[in-house]
């Protein structure tokens, strides 16, 4: 029965995303009604409980899972998400916002803020606002702590033991094709006040959800048409996606939905130029499957529009570029710069272009003047931290990635990148404590302390090393103490 509500309540739920409310919609969003939340769950998980769980969860997918590290994408999905976020009610943790390559059509939030979504989702949406509903649907089940009263209905004593059983459960919904198959008999043999239970909890992410896309400005009717394309796509499928099986749809539910919608009206949002252009760099760069581009940019030539144009010429070239043709891929690429030469897209794929073609001072000070007009994109600092790493430039690249590293220091990407410049510098003490943290945000801290303890002895006198590397070990040694308990 535990299996059920947490599959249920980790799995992707569909809903509504929303425009921005007219006076009449903002009183329909603000009569919607939810529960006080404010003392639910408390005595058996803590916010800070929550987020260690988290942490300790998101490592674990680290590790065992294709978590896609793409600075471009993820710097997408979490700008879409924290647009989101800060028009959420209630929310009491920080979040992060990752894609997962998979061709199983899923999504998934837990502990901390922490949203998961398959890029096949990504692919199968037809516009922006049924991605954001998606994320939106997550947000609602973080913010309304789910798993912890969850957790609290089923009287568990010990959020460690329940803990337990829930990172098997999580890394099946993140892997199916190791554990969905166990998941789904258990489904099947839950009782009926555990479904009961999941469905409330799923309609009340709903309504928040809902809320939520109304104030960021997304179409609200967004929820019910994704779902009834997976319906249609479904009708006669043996085994219908892993979506629909951990993510139980009464026609209750999407009704609701439905009627929930019509009180905002219809109203056209149309998607983001960036929404285009990340579906075009998943499906060439990302996506297993072979026909994915094709079938992608065929859809994008039926909607016609100035983005599906455009986010055609850029599949173009990052399919040149993904087949060494760099020469062919700079000069289409070089149309689409002349016309926005300060996306940040077309600067990502025309540095990785140009340092194939050893023109790393050109794509040194195109990053550098992007920098300065953009200077909070992680993206571009990833990326002109990489071209003075080609260009032999260590320890500016190791300068920039210092500052980067302590703003993003659960970025695998920065670190990598930070342990790669002190190789150049032949710096061993620090490459080693760099690798050390790539090691420890995939939850091998044995490995990591190893590591450290091996820099220890490359410090070569140097006092404040030595002692920021002790303070690290024994940070490190804390955490896995503390982490030992979700083992058991």
């Amino acid at each position: 029965m535990f299996k059920k509500t947490v599959a249920c309540l980790l799995s992707l739920s569909m809903l509504s995303t929303l425009t921005m409310p007219t006076l009449w919609q903002q009183a329909a969003a603000d009569n919607i009604k939810l529960p006080d939340i404010g003392t639910v769950a408390a005595s058996t998980l803590t916010i800070g409980q929550e987020m260690e769980m988290g942490d300790y969860y998101m490592r674990m997918l680290r590790s065992s899972t294709p978590i896609v590290n793409d600075p471009v994408l993820n710097q997408y999905i979490n700008d879409l998400g924290k647009r989101l976020v800060s028009k959420a009610d209630s929310v009491q943790t920080s979040f992060h916002f990752y894609i997962m390559r998979s061709d199983v059509l899923n999504a998934f939030a837990f502990f901390g803020g922490n949203v998961v979504v398959h890029s096949r989702l990504i692919l199968d949406t037809d516009n922006e606002s049924q991605l954001a509903s998606v994320l939106a649907h997550e947000i609602g089940h973080v913010t309304q702590r789910h798993l912890a009263r969850a957790m609290e209905s089923q009287n568990r004593s010990s959020p460690y033991v329940w803990g337990a059983t829930l990172g098997s459960i999580l890394l099946a919904l993140a892997n199916p094709n190791v554990g969905m198959a166990a998941i789904t008999s258990t489904l099947a043999g839950s009782a009926q006040n555990m479904i009961s239970f999941t469905q409330n909890n799923e309609q009340e992410a709903d309504r928040v959800g809902l809320k939520t896309l109304v104030k960021a400005g997304f179409d609200p009717n967004a929820s019910s048409e994704f779902l009834q394309k997976l319906a249609d796509q479904t009708r006669y499928m043996s085994k219908p996606p892993e979506i629909l099986l951990t993510h139980p749809l009464p026609d209750s539910r999407l009704a609701d939905m439905r009627n929930l919608s019509m009180q905002y009206g219809k109203k056209s949002v149309p998607s983001s130029l960036n929404y285009y252009l990340a579906k075009a760099r998943l499906a060439v760069l990302v996506s297993r499957n072979k026909n994915m581009a094709t079938l992608l940019f065929e859809d994008y030539q039926k909607l016609d529009n100035q983005e599906s144009r455009t986010a055609i010429i850029y599949g173009s070239a990052l399919e040149y570029h993904n087949s060494n043709e760099n020469r062919k891929a700079k000069q289409i690429l070089n149309q689409l710069l002349e016309n926005d030469p300060n996306n940040i897209w077309y600067i990502d794929l025309m540095t990785d272009i140009d340092l194939d073609l050893n023109n790393t001072v050109e794509a040194i000070k195109r990053l550098e003047a992007a920098l300065k007009r953009n200077p909070d994109s992680t993206a571009l600092q990833l990326n002109l931290a990489n071209a003075y790493i080609k260009n032999g430039d260590y320890q500016q690249a190791v300068s920039l990635l210092h500052r980067y590293t302590y703003e993003n220091n659960e970025d695998m990407n920065g670190w990598d990148l930070l342990t790669t410049a002190y190789g150049g510098l032949r710096a061993r003490a620090q490459e080693m404590s760099a690798r050390a943290e790539v090691i420890a945000l995939q939850g091998d801290f044995s490995q990591a302390i190893l590591l450290l303890n091996n820099a220890r002895n490359q410090t070569q006198g140097n006092k404040i090393l030595l002692s920021r590397i002790d303070a690290r070990i024994t940070q490190l040694a804390q955490l896995q103490k503390r982490f030992a308990k979700y083992r058991r």
